[in-house]
């Protein structure tokens, strides 16, 4: 009688693993995920500064805010899909923990307008020039940066495109969840490095703007976030994400040599759509 409910009991034990084992959720090595989705952002204070023929000055601590769509069709209108605020991202998991993907986030940042700032630097544009209005030495003084002087914005847009790392874990079974393959929760972390590809959209005294994207500079960030997934392929997923950009080349003109510079945090807030397959 004992052996025989020994042997229940290992049977019990074996079919109990089984299943878990059977369940499709419970292993993540060797899929791939693929997600599409919308953010805001915040950004830091920066000092930018702006150097070409004739002018070498900095605005000091401008502050910028992002252009949201808000819920629109546009997400998903294939014609119109870079225009909001976007997170794309495209994964492979190496282990059953960990995760390299590729993505792009499509930020927005906008300089605050008819602001008084700091500036420091000067401008001596050829009197012939309308920007020549601007001309002055500024040794730190209040300034009010007109938008006539100076409208300043990457929107289309501050483009990072970006690598990351990350770890994933299950927490379904804090919440009572046994059957993953019909609904799981995991947490993820990640680290990513990248580069900026904006389109910046200048208007700097009166000069002809340039219009084109260019690579601009390097970023990184840092992620955390929730998935929930159903039926073992569909998710939603919910991210703080965080870093630092540092742009040192930005094109503000037609003229080449003519530049802007800056580096700022910032913090997304991002809620996205996906699916995962196994390959």
């Amino acid at each position: 009688m004992q052996k025989l409910v020994l042997i229940l009991f290992i049977l019990l034990n074996f079919s109990s693993s089984f299943g878990q084992d059977s369940l499709y959720t419970s292993s993540k090595k060797g899929k791939i995920f693929i997600s599409w989705g919308g953010n805001r952002e915040s950004y830091s204070k920066s000092d930018i500064r702006f150097q070409g023929s004739n002018y070498d000055f900095t605005v000091e601590d401008a502050t910028a805010y992002d252009r949201p769509k808000g819920w629109h069709i546009d997400y998903i209108n294939p014609a119109r899909m870079t225009i909001p605020q976007t997170n794309f991202k495209l994964g492979y998991f190496i282990t059953d923990n960990y995760a390299i993907s590729i993505g792009v986030d499509h930020m927005k940042y906008v300089m605050d307008r008819n602001q008084t700032r700091r500036i420091n630097g000067y401008i001596d544009l050829p009197v012939t020039e309308q920007g020549a209005a601007f001309n002055g030495t500024y040794n730190g003084s209040e300034f009010l940066v007109s938008e006539d002087m100076l409208k300043f914005e990457h929107t289309d847009g501050l483009n990072y495109v970006n690598t990351e790392f990350s770890r994933h874990d299950d927490l379904s079974y804090l919440f009572g969840i046994t059957n993953t393959d019909k609904f799981q929760i995991n947490i993820n972390e990640g680290i990513g490095l990248g580069l900026l590809y904006p389109k910046t959209n200048t208007t700097l005294l009166y000069k002809q703007q340039q219009d084109d994207f260019h690579w601009s500079g390097f970023g990184a960030s840092v992620r955390v976030g929730l998935n929930f997934t159903f039926f073992k392929h569909f998710f939603i997923a919910t991210d703080l994400k965080g870093g630092f950009i540092n742009m040192n080349d930005i094109r503000t003109t037609k003229n080449t040599n003519e530049k802007a510079s800056q580096k700022f945090f910032f913090l997304q807030r991002i809620i996205s759509f996906g699916g995962i397959f196994k390959l």
